[in-house]
């Protein structure tokens, strides 16, 4: 935790895309929890707040990576680290590959059924010898829940996706973290098995060279604007804290 940073109301761990993975190396090697990870992006920043156990979840994640391009200019304006963004999409699949090298077990939970079977078959074909052990769409009642865990357990799974989206996957590890007995790493995925599944397209590679993912998605999905209005109030806050933390620096 000694390397995370503080921006505004959440965190990200100060760390490049292969620090995060040798983390991740340690957490399947010699972990004895389920160790979460979530990314961090502005619209954490209003969501996750709100709710008391679900800002412990977040505030106590075994790795925060800088998902978001906010997040990363946000580091860059306020602490002057050139942090490198390591979108999730995309560190998920360096973990299917370590656990394809490593015959590490896989659950995937999330997404619609027939999103999530595509998405997992496709893995197979991607990463052979990827051993997926279980998997479930995301439409799991809360009293069918239990099922669920004994699945997750009875697989011996040690690396569990999350894709329900944000903040439903970080209030679902909050919940039943402690009822997973072999799971050492667990990743809140997102949307991504929609992408592995072709329903969602990510970025041309130009959009995201030059960090502009998100104008990228917002011109295909005009729904996301209801998430991405925050960002002109995120970019405001983060220059008001700059000023303040000239200001405390300057008296002392």
């Amino acid at each position: 935790m000694q390397n995370r940073l503080k921006i505004l109301n959440i965190w990200v761990d100060k760390v490049t895309r292969e620090d995060a993975l040798e983390r991740v190396k340690t957490f399947l090697a010699s972990g004895s929890k389920p160790h979460s990870i979530f990314a961090s992006n502005p619209e954490k920043n209003f969501s996750i707040p709100k709710d008391p156990d679900l800002y412990e979840t977040f505030r106590n994640a075994d790795l925060l990576i800088p998902d978001g391009i906010g997040i990363v200019l946000a580091v860059r304006f306020l602490y002057g680290n050139h942090l490198k963004r390591i979108p999730g999409s995309e560190f998920f699949h360096d973990i299917c590959r370590l656990a394809a090298d490593k015959k590490y077990k896989i659950f995937v939970f999330g997404a619609k059924e027939e999103v999530n079977h595509k998405a997992t078959q496709f893995l197979k074909e991607l990463y052979p010898g990827i051993n997926i052990v279980g998997r479930s769409h995301g439409y799991i009642k809360d009293e069918e829940m239990g099922n669920l865990i004994n699945k997750i357990n009875e697989s011996k799974a040690e690396i569990l996706f999350l894709a329900l989206g944000s903040p439903k996957q970080e209030k679902w590890f909050s919940n039943y973290k402690d009822s997973l007995k072999y799971v050492k790493v667990c990743q809140g995925i997102g949307g991504t098995l929609d992408t592995i599944a072709g329903i969602v397209k990510r970025a041309p590679d130009f959009w995201c060279k030059f960090g502009l993912e998100w104008l990228y998605r917002l011109i295909t999905e005009p729904k996301r604007i209801k998430r991405q209005k925050v960002l002109p109030i995120f970019a405001i806050k983060i220059i008001i804290e700059k000023i303040r933390l000239e200001v405390k620096n300057s008296r002392v």
